[in-house]
C-alpha cells in the first residue's frame, strides 16, 4: 500500500516543491493552481454528481503529499443541475469571477458543447470532460481547447453491434436512446457495427432529458417483439427501462450503455425486477470496479478507500462514480505535471494533447490514456462485461471503441 502511494507520487513529480515565481496566468500563484468545473449535484443526472467531490478528494490527497511542483490544487465545482444553460452560467462565473486556470471534468455532452465556444474564444482549457461524443472529439480543429475523457460513444455502439453479429444471429433489436449527441452517437455506432445486418434493428424510441418517464416508449418497443434491447440511457431512465420491461412481461437480452452501469444503479434495477431483467445484461468498462471480488486485493482499491475515508466526507466506496472521479483526477494531475513548473494555459493544452499515461491505477490493465493534437479520445480501449446475479464480470479480450 505504502509502496503504491510512493510510486504514484514519484511518477507525478509531486514530492519536491518547486521554487519559482507566479506565471502571471489566471488561477496560478506561487503556491496554488485553481481549477473549476460543473457537475450535476441535483437534477435528473445527480448520480453523476459524485465525480466532483471524489476528484476533489484525490486532489486533497495529492496536496497532502506536496502538490504539483509545490503548488496545491484547489478545485471549485459548481452544481449545474444537468442544465446546459446553468453550465454556461456557472462556467462564466468560474472564469470571470473566480479566475480559474482551467475548466475540468464538466459532466455531460450537451453541457460541454454549451461552453466550448465561450472557452475557446478566451483560450481557456476545457479538459477531460465527461463525454465521448464525436462532435466534441472531432471538433479539435475549431475547438482545440476542449477535450473529453470517455471512450467514443459511437465506438461503444459499434462494439455492441459487432457482438450481436457474432453471438446473436437471431437478434431482433429494440433501442431506447436519448435524443442528444450521446444517444444518437450510440445508435449510429450500433448500426455501423451491425453493418449489413442493421435490419436487425426492428424498433427505436427516443426520450428527452426533461421527460419524467419512458414508460410509453418501453411499451412501444415491447410491441416490436424484440429479443434484444439496447438501453442507451442515463441512469434514471436506464432503471425505468429495466423496471417497465419487467412490468410488461418483456424479457429481452439487455445491453446497457457504460455511463449507467454503476453497481448501485444496477442493484436498484435488480431488486425491482427480481433479477430477471438484469441477469445476463451486457456492457463495457474501462475502469476497475472496486466492488468486485476480482480487485479485492488490488493496491489501487486500498488507496481509493483510504483517500475516500480521509478526504471524501463520508462518500461510499461502493459508488463507482467516486472511482471514476479519482480516475479522471489522476489524469488531470498528470497533465498539470507535464504542463511544467510554471504552467500556462498553452502549456496545459500541450500536455493534454500529448498524453501517454500508462500508469493510471484506476484503469483496467491494458487501458491507457493517450492523446495527440489530432486524437481527442484519451481512452481507446475497454473490456466487455456481463452482469452475473449481483455484479459485473469482465470477459473477452480488450476491445477498441471505434
Amino acid at each position: 500500500m505504502k509502496r503504491l502511494g510512493l510510486v504514484l507520487l514519484a511518477a507525478l513529480g509531486l514530492s519536491m516543491p518547486a521554487a519559482g515565481s507566479p506565471t502571471g496566468t489566471p488561477g496560478v500563484t506561487k503556491d496554488q493552481i485553481l481549477i473549476g468545473g460543473t457537475v450535476p449535484l441535483s437534477g435528473q443526472a445527480s448520480a453523476f454528481g459524485a465525480v466532483g467531490p471524489s476528484a476533489n478528494a484525490y486532489f486533497k490527497y495529492v496536496n497532502a503529499h506536496g502538490g504539483v511542483f509545490g503548488r496545491k490544487i484547489k478545485y471549485l465545482y459548481r452544481d449545474d443541475g444537468y442544465d446546459p444553460a446553468r453550465t454556461l452560467q456557472e462556467t462564466r462565473r468560474l472564469v470571470e469571477q473566480d479566475k480559474v486556470f482551467a475548466i475540468f471534468n464538466t459532466v455531460g455532452t450537451e453541457h460541454t458543447l454549451a461552453i466550448r465556444g465561450y472557452l475557446n474564444a478566451l483560450g481557456v482549457p476545457e479538459v477531460f470532460a465527461g463525454t465521448g461524443a464525436a462532435r466534441v472529439a472531432h471538433g479539435y480543429k475549431q475547438y482545440k481547447w476542449t477535450m473529453g475523457y470517455l471512450p467514443s460513444f459511437e465506438g461503444e455502439g459499434a462494439i455492441y453491434g459487432r457482438y450481436v453479429v457474432k453471438h446473436r444471429p437471431k437478434a431482433r433489436i429494440a433501442v431506447l436512446y436519448e435524443n442528444s449527441d450521446y444517444g444518437q452517437d450510440l445508435l449510429r455506432g450500433l448500426r455501423r457495427g451491425l453493418g449489413k445486418q442493421a435490419r436487425k434493428i426492428v424498433a427505436t424510441a427516443s426520450y428527452e432529458v426533461t421527460d419524467s418517464s419512458v414508460e410509453s416508449q418501453i411499451s412501444r418497443l415491447r410491441a416490436s417483439h424484440a429479443n434484444t434491447f439496447m438501453l442507451f440511457a442515463l441512469p434514471t431512465y436506464a432503471i425505468q427501462g429495466f423496471v417497465y420491461a419487467y412490468k410488461l412481461g418483456w424479457f429481452p437480452r439487455f445491453f446497457v450503455s457504460a455511463v449507467s452501469i454503476e453497481p448501485t444503479i444496477m442493484s436498484i434495477a435488480r431488486r425491482n425486477t427480481q433479477g430477471r431483467e438484469t441477469n445476463g445484461a451486457l456492457s463495457f468498462a474501462f475502469v476497475k470496479d472496486p466492488t468486485s471480488p476480482r480487485w479485492r486485493r488490488d493496491p489501487a482499491v486500498a488507496l481509493y478507500k483510504r483517500i475516500l475515508k480521509r478526504y471524501g466526507g463520508g462518500a461510499k466506496p461502493s459508488n463507482v462514480y467516486n472511482w471514476y472521479g479519482m480516475t479522471v483526477a489522476y489524469s488531470m494531475v498528470d497533465a498539470l505535471r507535464h504542463a511544467g513548473r510554471n504552467p500556462t494555459r498553452a502549456s496545459l493544452l500541450r500536455a493534454a494533447t500529448h498524453m501517454n499515461e500508462r500508469t493510471n491505477p484506476f484503469l483496467l490493465p491494458g487501458v491507457f490514456v493517450r492523446t495527440s493534437p489530432t486524437s481527442y479520445f484519451p481512452i481507446a480501449k475497454a473490456r466487455m462485461v456481463r452482469y452475473e446475479k449481483t455484479l459485473w464480470v469482465l470477459f473477452g479480450p480488450l476491445v477498441t471503441p471505434r
